[in-house]
């Protein structure tokens, strides 16, 4: 590591950290009175299959969240009315405010996507806040297949990102209705002509393990969008490598209980070997292809994040790291 580099361990307190440091328990007093709108019934109904998210971490983390969103949310509204003023451009349409959630498979993302969509929508304003996975803008298996990609999904090579850039610049844009791809987990495929309809969300939350990631630039300063420069506030999920490793195998092996039994399901034939086989299996998979992805493409992407969300052995959040102004 070089004089200027800044390790996670040292961010908020190395004197070239972009970020303050905050405990979890530091981070709950920023609450203040924002009121708990969840039931314990409605956590254990956002939460992913092995993440221990409960109430106790909704206030202490969550709630702080929200209403720091809230204030970016605001002020981006007040922002636009005021450049709409500035430019005479009074019948301009307010884009949707864009969330972006990334980090690694089985870190969390998901459960935190869905949480923050239930606390925004009941704010006291009630806006509308939509949640789009990048998973619906990956290939096709039969592209990948064809393209001997199927080792790589996941891999920011395994998506469409000319659908993804059309997609976050349409709604950008303000346009009216927009169509995102659906994917289906049971058979680990894009949905053919089945789509999410987003029609003018207040708010857009877009979730995938590679939203912050950049591509080589061009020479001659020509444009290059990526799919974060859509994104007005980014979080990443962060947590240790061997405690994602772990996470990851131990989902994986729930999982052969649970979605692998159904026949329907592309993982099916996982349930038919036994428990050694399956965990070498999950081994691989850690391994070959998703260890890879992380430090490739995922890891490399966290200190462009505007929030950094660091889990404990426990999966709980134990430090919150936030961008300085």
């Amino acid at each position: 590591m070089d004089d200027t580099s800044v390790d996670i361990d040292h961010l908020g307190h190395d004197k070239y950290s972009p970020f303050l440091k905050f405990s979890a328990d530091q981070w709950s007093d920023f609450r203040a009175d924002t009121p708990l709108t969840l039931s314990e019934e409605e956590v254990r109904r956002l939460r992913s299959l092995n993440d221990p998210v409960d109430l106790n971490e909704i206030r202490k983390i969550y709630l702080s969240l929200s209403r720091m969103l809230s204030a970016h949310v605001e002020k981006t509204q007040s922002l636009f009315s005021q450049r709409q003023h500035f430019l005479d451009m009074e019948s301009a349409i307010q884009a949707p405010f864009v969330i972006g959630i990334g980090g690694s498979v089985a870190v969390g993302k998901s459960t935190t996507a869905r949480v923050l969509r239930e606390l925004l929508s009941r704010w006291p304003s009630h806006p509308k806040v939509d949640l789009v996975t990048t998973d619906g803008f990956l290939y096709p298996n039969a592209y990948l297949k064809e393209h001997d990609l199927m080792a790589r999904k996941g891999f920011p090579d395994s998506y469409d990102i000319g659908a993804l850039l059309r997609f976050l610049a349409a709604i950008k844009s303000g346009k009216p209705k927009v169509k995102a791809p659906l994917y289906s987990h049971m058979s680990y495929d894009v949905l053919p002509d089945k789509y999410q309809l987003i029609e003018k969300p207040d708010i857009l939350i877009f979730e995938g393990i590679n939203v912050l990631q950049v591509r080589e630039l061009p020479s001659h300063g020509r444009v290059v969008p990526f799919v974060s420069d859509f994104f007005d506030f980014s979080i990443y999920i962060d947590a240790e490598e061997e405690k994602i490793e772990e996470w990851y195998i131990e989902r994986f092996m729930r999982l052969r209980d649970t979605a692998f039994k159904d026949p329907k399901s592309f993982f099916h034939r996982y349930v038919e070997i036994g428990d050694k086989d399956a965990l070498k299996i999950a081994n691989d998979l850690w391994q070959n292809i998703n260890l890879k992805n992380l430090y490739e493409n995922i890891l490399p992407t966290r200190p462009r994040a505007d929030l950094i969300l660091r889990k404990g052995d426990d999966h709980l959040i134990e430090e919150v790291f936030l961008r300085r102004l």
